[in-house]
């Protein structure tokens, strides 16, 4: 199960053009388009994350002063 072939990229076609009409689309492809620009200029406005703190490796002594390990 690889990529498809040429064939079955023709069969796919033929099958959305059957169930949406070559009318139909330009427009929902213009809309994908739309969304996927929107979604790139998002990730570029977007903040750098701040870094995420982890939780502390120290191991607790019996005295009750986290050791850090060696």
């Amino acid at each position: 199960m690889g990529i498809p072939g040429p064939t079955e990229l023709i069969l796919i076609l033929a099958v959305v053009l059957l169930i949406f009409g070559a009318k139909r689309i330009p427009e929902i492809m213009g809309g994908v388009g739309q969304g996927i620009k929107s979604l790139k200029k998002s990730l570029e406005q977007e903040e750098p994350s701040k870094p995420v703190q982890t939780q502390s490796t120290a191991i607790p002594s019996p005295g009750g002063k986290p050791v850090e390990p060696s």
